[in-house]
């Protein structure tokens, strides 16, 4: 087949597979490939190109999403970093919020920040909280501290001075000195990373950005050499946290923003298959081979959240989507604890040794074991790349559950699956219920290689009315790198009561945002035609320090219309409201988006008839006592608008689609599979 001349590649690292997503500008035809990941993971996506026969000279848009900024901080696999401080104010990102993950364990210590104290260096310099230079900085330590951190060779330096989000000049001067003394070297400088109040979050954002910006940028620079080796001729855009693409043009000074880059993917295409579909809330359940990410989508938006971090203790304020990870994926492992209790996770087989059914030396079950001795897996993954041994799985789930438990082989399968699906919908209630959306009123996405395998169970579960399995599910997340837009997220610390706040020097103070964002996006390349710019405030009721951000329109001039709808975002998100409270403002936003072509899904004819199965199989579902005659069913031979009711199995390259006895299930023009478990 000939080589499209317009195409967009999208490519998606995870722990076990790199996901490749092609797809046809001109016609939405689209082809999916999986390569197995590589320890230097350029290696993975240059081979799963070669393996999609993808030729990079008719690519027009190549868009990532990535785990290398992720990963290097689980790891701490970063070069030596440093940080410059404000004299007496060298502790602050150890201090942290002197809080811990388990508040009872007595015997666990929080992980070391990502800059060593013998790194962390001090000048002389102070800036009031009015933003009044109280203190000029001491140039001459200044040097000094230059000219020791050059003898240490560090790679990288983050400067982090008490209240510079207010006034930037003593951080900016040290930066001027840092770059005079050290060329070459990366400043990371918290009034341009992060430039908002608690100076905690802001050094741990800088500290982040610093330590990753060589590590993101040697990837970014070899992966796009590589590309453009082979015939890319356009920009290498990164999928960051927000839900935006970057250049590697702005990578370079924001690399932090690298750091929730892959789970953002999965995200983003869950909302859009879910709004294709006619559901404008969603709950996206991605899961992979190690985990599973939950995200969720109320009235067509994604939420989205600045309190996260990689590793606790250490938050990275800028906006992420919020996606609430838990290890429940195919190769987590099954196991029974001191109390004789049956587990699931979150220790994963991973993808070496894999699943005691890929015959490479585990013999503890795992979901994808139970999933192959129930029946609902066949003898095969990924179009036969992996070969299933069944009896590798019976003996793994017969010794590690069924006996010690005293179940039959049916039972201890089940009740493996059992257990995962109620580690899923624990993390689906928290992300909804507990943030006051009832599941009742969304849709279920599932993806992800083993999503589609638990989503009809989780949607019975918690009442979920319909699962949605998109036509790709198990490269559905790299999807989601074709339908973004470069976007960037800027903020000024606005701290004031609404009432001595005034709405012409809000005006003014967003004038200046904006400024600075349409600079940014022309650096990129965005024409201004397709510049958009939105704004909102943090706000927050006086005496809280955790606010909400309210939209607001351009010009901005009325106050009392911003607060009035901070009143009701408030009421619907902790169920009440304070209208005689005083109201603060906090910060404010600006989202910068330069406009990039979207992926559109070709949209399929409706008609024809459902296909013979390809064969049958003894499946065991929940509901059943035993075994039922269950017909299986090639995706690719359905065609648009058939309906069809469960007990069946839908096989495909990427991942095999469970539908239970008396479920009704029907393909949309856009090839989604669509399940109307309330019917059922």
């Amino acid at each position: 087949m000939a080589e499209a001349q317009n195409i967009r590649v999208a490519v998606d690292i995870g722990g076990t597979f790199t996901d490749i997503y092609v797809l046809d500008e001109a016609t939405g035809a689209l082809r999916v490939a999986k390569s197995a990941s590589t320890p230097n993971p350029i290696d993975g996506v240059m081979r799963g190109l070669q393996e999609a026969k993808v030729d990079l000279s008719n690519v027009t848009l190549f868009s990532h999403g990535t785990t290398v900024a992720t990963n290097a901080l689980i790891m701490r696999s970063y070069p030596r970093g440093a940080m410059v401080c404000t004299k007496g104010f060298r502790d602050v990102i150890e201090i942290r919020r002197a809080d811990k993950n388990d508040l009872w364990d007595t015997y666990h210590d929080v992980a070391p920040p990502p800059i060593r104290r013998r790194d962390r260096l001090t000048v002389s310099e102070r800036v009031d909280a009015s933003g009044a230079i109280v203190t000029p900085l001491d140039e001459a330590e200044a040097r000094e501290v230059a000219r020791v951190l050059k003898k240490r060779q560090v790679a990288s330096v983050a400067v982090c001075f008490m209240n510079a989000f207010v006034n930037p000049a003593n951080e900016k001067r040290m930066k001027e000195i840092l770059t005079e003394e050290m060329p070459g070297v990366p400043i990371s400088v918290s009034s341009e990373v992060l430039p908002e109040i608690f100076e905690h979050e802001r050094f741990s954002t800088t500290a982040a950005n610093a330590v990753l910006t060589p590590v993101v940028s040697k990837y970014v620079e070899e992966l796009g050499s590589k590309l453009a080796e082979d015939g890319y001729k356009s920009d290498l855009l990164l999928l960051h946290s927000g839900g935006g693409v970057m250049t590697a043009h702005t990578v370079k000074d924001f690399s932090a923003r690298l750091a929730a880059s892959g789970i953002a993917a999965g995200a983003i295409a869950s909302r859009h298959i879910g709004m294709l579909c006619g559901f404008r809330n969603s709950i996206g359940l991605d899961m992979g081979g190690t985990s599973t990410d939950v995200s969720m989508a109320y009235d067509g938006e994604t939420r989205v959240t600045k309190d996260w971090s990689v590793e606790f203790g250490y938050p990275i304020r800028f906006p992420s989507i919020e996606v609430l990870t838990i290890g429940a994926g195919g190769g987590s492992l099954a196991w029974i604890d001191d109390a004789g209790s049956l587990r699931n996770g979150p220790q994963s087989a991973g993808a070496t040794p894999g699943p005691a059914c890929y015959g490479n030396g585990n013999t503890t079950p795992t979901n994808t074991d139970a999933n192959v001795v129930l029946g609902r897996l066949g003898t095969s993954l990924a179009g036969g790349q992996i070969n299933l041994d069944i009896e590798k799985a019976k003996d793994a789930v017969r010794t590690g559950v069924a006996e010690p438990l005293g179940l039959g082989l049916d039972e201890a399968a089940l009740s493996v699956v059992s257990v995962a699906n109620a580690n899923m919908a624990d993390a689906v209630r928290l992300i909804s219920i507990t943030r006051g959306y009832d599941p009742r009123d969304f849709a279920l996405v599932a993806f992800g290689g083993a999503g589609a395998l638990h989503g009809a169970a989780l949607a019975k579960e918690l009442s979920i009315p319909a699962v949605i399995v998109p036509p790709a599910p198990g490269v559905t997340s790299a999807l989601g790198c074709l339908l973004v837009d470069i976007q960037h997220d800027l903020g000024f610390s606005y701290i004031k009561a609404v009432a001595e706040a005034d709405a012409g020097e809000i005006e003014t103070e967003f004038k200046a945002l904006e400024s600075e964002a349409r600079e940014r996006l022309s650096q990129e390349g965005v024409a201004p035609e397709d510049m958009v710019l939105q704004r909102s405030i943090d706000m927050m009721y006086q005496g809280q320090w955790r606010s909400l951000a309210v939209t607001v329109g351009s010009p901005f001039t009325d106050l009392d219309e911003a607060v009035e709808h901070f009143h009701q975002e408030h009421e619907r998100g902790f169920n009440f409201r304070r209208d005689g409270a005083p109201v603060e403002l906090y910060r404010l936003n600006l989202r910068a988006i330069g406009k990039t072509p979207h992926a559109e899904l070709a949209k399929h004819p409706t008609g024809g008839e459902l296909p013979a199965p390809k064969g049958t199989r003894q499946v065991r579902f929940d509901e059943s006592e035993s075994r039922i005659d269950t017909p299986v069913y090639w995706r690719e031979e359905i065609p648009a608008g058939v309906s069809f009711a469960g007990p069946a199995v839908v096989e495909q390259l990427d991942s095999t689609t469970v539908i239970p006895p008396g479920v009704k299930a029907e393909i949309d023009q856009y090839m989604n599979i669509i399940m109307r478990i309330e019917e059922a």
